[in-house]
């Protein structure tokens, strides 16, 4: 594959990376202007037809229990934990599209923790959706290890 190609898909991932952790940004502060009551009334409006059509449909019973035992310690912890998670990939997003020299290694140790953190959450829900977050952040991290040896090397050249 061409540099230049390569080039190109690090800098759609790392923009990618930097549209989530925005919408993990909106999301964390969006839940934590909301109340618990709202939430459960807003999953309670969002399950109640297909409740009435089949009253023990899975997602929709889940979703509602989910809802309704959804403390506010658990929601300070999901606001905080979005809003910062969000905070630090834009950080370092900006740093790498930027092509700031520190932003390479701190980000490749970010996202490891990350992948470690979602390989621990994985084995307690078997979420399918943070094995594929997990393939993704495997596949920008080689993609940032080969932009970082590029851009050293020309560092060191001139």
């Amino acid at each position: 594959m061409k540099e230049q190609r390569i080039h190109q898909l690090f800098e759609v991932s790392i923009l990618l990376k930097g549209a989530h952790a925005l919408i993990e940004c909106i999301g964390g502060i969006a839940l934590a202007l909301i109340s618990t009551n709202t939430i459960a009334i807003l999953a309670n409006r969002l399950t109640q037809d297909e409740l009435i059509e089949d009253p023990h449909d899975l997602i929709a019973t889940h979703m509602l229990a989910w809802a309704q035992n959804f403390s506010v310690g658990t929601k300070a912890f999901y606001a905080i934990y979005l809003l910062s998670h969000g905070a630090v990939k834009i950080f370092l997003v900006v740093g790498l599209l930027r092509g700031k020299l520190w932003s390479y290694p701190a980000s490749l140790i970010v996202l490891g923790l990350f992948i470690v953190y979602q390989l621990y959450r994985f084995s307690y829900t078997h979420g399918v959706g943070l094995i594929i977050l997990t393939v993704f952040d495997v596949f920008v991290m080689g993609l940032i290890w080969h932009e970082y040896s590029l851009v050293r090397r020309h560092v060191l050249t001139r």
